[in-house]
């Protein structure tokens, strides 16, 4: 990776902007330019410079506007699924994502964005993981950010991993091809390690980062702890087919956190201190970057040409699977007419109106296109306790279920289904919940389950791509041609 063999740490340049005095004065003493690894890693207030410079990381632009962060990346993987249909071109951004165009082509920008990005925050978690014991501080502190690491680079790896590799497949040796497992900051060329490898390095770090975590008290939900790692930890065993795994560490991570109820559901996906929200970027008003910001694509009344000419809809099959007495109908609105949004919350006359378009993200005005940025919430843990209870054959998953559903809508009752059908129950709630927030071409690949836009209202000009079987080579993403150009040591996909 040529871009990564400097001991220049650009990350820092983002950390001038958080959290205290003393941090500042550190950036004023050292230029980045003049930063090496071991003046980042001498104390452990230095190791949170390269935490939190992190954390700032995830919603900075990498160039273009539609490659702002990890919201970028959410967009990515909706526009790749079934159920987040684009309206109309606008201006083109995540068009060709939704024609799987952008990564099916090394030599895109797009295609490139995810691997640059989470290689970035892999290199700048190996500089805290490698250098902490050499830090100057209070134990404490160095296992907060070293756990903090520790979490950030698994997270990275599994991202990654899922988008570049071929799918897990459970009970299998999985020998397929996955992606470099990177554990120091060194640029040496790496072979890409076998999926079960990045797997096992994955829960690894997963595993030391929760201990590392263990007494740490974040200051914000924009920080990483122990729940946070716990949640992750289901993730990747639902992925992996743990499901023993999934279901305890989905139980334990929600602990603590409360679903919004349903008089608080509507307008409260923009704020990460919801009482739901377990993990999230919140964007200070002198940090915004505008056209770039996640609501300045997803979200409805923000006035960027994106969202006024390319408003964001729901597949219409899936719209009409919501019971009308469920909140999450109330999120989109199959007129596009948005007569229900709340009091101040304005659509010019600028906004094209289309069906089906969702009002579940609002950004702060017209004008403001700052939202937070969700990354984990209290409703998906539910979720994979469910699911993964469900597909063990365990007769508590329709009350977990229930516990969940019945705070969305009050006349759901409590499930007879079993086996597959309450798997699949709970599979349509995922969708219903998670609509927008990056998960549906993870969920259609670790699933092995076909594309299917068919008979909804997905436009065949835009679209174009209606569906594409399991097995397709086209559901894993190519490596970069930048990438295979730096490190010899690479093998492509197959086209």
């Amino acid at each position: 990776m040529k871009t990564y063999n400097k001991l220049i740490l650009v990350i820092l340049i983002l950390a001038s902007v958080v959290f205290n005095s003393c941090q500042e004065d550190y950036l004023d003493e050292l230029p980045t330019e003049d930063v090496s690894i071991d003046s980042a890693t001498a104390t452990t207030n230095n190791l949170f410079l390269v935490i939190n410079g992190i954390h700032r990381s995830l919603y900075i632009r990498y160039g273009s506007q539609g490659r702002s962060g990890i919201g970028a990346l959410m967009l990515q993987n909706e526009a790749l699924g079934d159920d987040y249909v684009m309206t109309a071109n606008a201006n083109n951004w995540f068009i060709n994502t939704y024609k799987w165009l952008d990564h099916t082509n090394a030599n895109d920008s797009d295609n490139l964005f995810p691997y640059r990005t989470y290689y970035r925050i892999i290199r700048n978690a190996n500089i805290v993981i490698n250098g902490a014991d050499q830090a100057v501080g209070p134990i404490p502190d160095k296992n907060a950010a070293v756990g903090q690491a520790l979490v950030y680079r698994a997270w990275a790896h599994f991202q990654i991993v899922q988008l570049y590799g071929k799918r897990y497949v459970p009970g299998t040796n999985n020998s397929q091809l996955g992606v470099p497992i990177r554990l120091t900051t060194e640029s040496e060329p790496l072979a890409r390690a076998t999926v079960e490898e990045v797997y096992a390095q994955i829960n690894k770090d997963l595993d030391a980062g929760i201990v590392a975590l263990e007494e740490y008290s974040r200051p914000n939900k924009s920080h990483l702890d122990k729940s946070v790692a716990q949640g992750l930890k289901a993730r990747v065993a639902l992925v992996q087919g743990n499901y023993a795994v999934a279901a305890e560490f989905a139980e334990i991570a929600r602990a603590g956190y409360t679903l919004m109820s349903a008089n608080d559901y509507f307008n409260n996906f923009s704020d990460f201190t919801s009482e739901e929200w377990m993990w999230g970027s919140t964007i200070q008003e002198d940090q915004t970057d505008f056209f770039g910001n996640y609501g300045a694509f997803i979200s409805r009344n923000y006035s960027s040409s994106n969202i006024r000419g390319n408003p964001k809809a729901i597949n219409s099959t899936l719209y009409n699977t919501i019971p009308a007495t469920d909140v999450r109908k109330s999120l989109f609105d199959p007129t596009g007419l948005h007569p229900t949004l709340p009091p101040g919350i304005e659509i010019s006359s600028r906004h094209s109106l289309k069906p089906y378009t969702s009002q579940k993200f609002i950004a702060v005005s017209t004008g403001d296109s700052r939202m937070d940025v969700p990354y984990m919430r209290v409703s998906e843990m539910y979720l994979i306790e469910a699911e993964a209870k469900a597909r063990l054959n365990d007769a508590s998953a329709v009350n977990v279920l229930f516990d969940y559903a019945i705070v969305r809508d009050p006349s759901y009752t409590l499930s007879t289904n079993t086996g597959t059908a309450l798997v699949d129950e709970v599979l349509l709630q995922r969708r219903w919940e998670l609509w927008g927030e990056g998960f549906r071409f993870y969920d259609l690949k670790r699933m092995n389950l076909p594309l299917n836009r068919n008979g909804a209202n997905h436009i065949a000009s835009l679209a174009v791509i209606f569906d594409v079987p399991v097995g397709d080579n086209r559901w894993q993403f190519l490596i970069p041609q930048d990438a295979l150009d730096a490190n010899p040591l690479l093998v492509q996909n197959p086209l």
